[in-house]
């Protein structure tokens, strides 16, 4: 399996906007995470229909908490928060979905993973300012993660298309990004830099 990029919504642009620059580097991302926490379920309903209708497919969309949004809408899964519900429970509810579970550390992963979680996206790995402050875990809090539990981990936080074939190194199946492309000045070139970066890491 090739490593993935999960493309992560910044709450900052209009579905309009966002669908327009995911449509243009769909081809480099696998994965578009719908993350707007300021926003009604309908609203995010409505977004995933114009997602859809531009040709990105639902299959490739994971919502962040909304498990109910996310299964209606038939997308690929929906990504837990420490304040959304137990991912057990979401999976007995939600059987038809893939549930990720967003963790910062190697109990929340463990904890995670043996309640059933199909993915854990980890960080953040370096300084990043969406979290001002809060030092990066580093690449060895990941590697230590990735030993510890039998799912994929995905890498966030600060991860430039310079760090990236290092995560991939490291042994996660793939990257998050969220501004480094979507408030990029040219999105589509960054996406494909990140793809090379990253499919270079799995080769070497």
């Amino acid at each position: 399996m090739r490593p993935s990029i999960h493309l992560i919504s910044t709450g900052k642009q209009t579905f309009a906007e966002l669908t327009n620059t995911v449509k243009a580097v769909q081809e480099e991302v696998d994965f578009l995470h719908i993350r707007e926490k300021h926003r009604y379920a309908v609203e995010i309903f409505d977004g995933i229909q114009q997602l859809v209708d531009a040709g990105f497919p639902k299959e490739r969309i994971i919502i962040n908490d909304r498990a109910d949004v996310a299964a209606v809408s038939g997308c690929f899964g929906v990504q837990l928060t420490y304040r959304s519900l137990p991912v057990a429970q979401v999976k007995r509810t939600f059987p038809v979905l893939n549930v990720g579970k967003s963790v910062h550390s190697l109990k929340e992963a463990i904890d995670a993973y043996q309640e059933g979680a199909d993915f854990l996206i980890y960080g953040n790995i370096y300084l990043t300012a969406s979290k001002p402050g809060k030092a990066g875990e580093g690449l060895n809090s990941l590697r230590e993660i990735i030993r510890h539990v039998g799912c994929p981990v995905v890498a966030i936080g600060g991860i430039t298309p310079e760090r990236a074939g290092d995560i991939i190194r490291a042994g996660a199946q793939g990257i998050a990004v969220m501004s480094g492309i979507l408030q990029a000045d040219d999105p589509v070139s960054v996406a494909q830099i990140y793809r090379r970066e990253i499919d270079g890491g799995r080769m070497l």
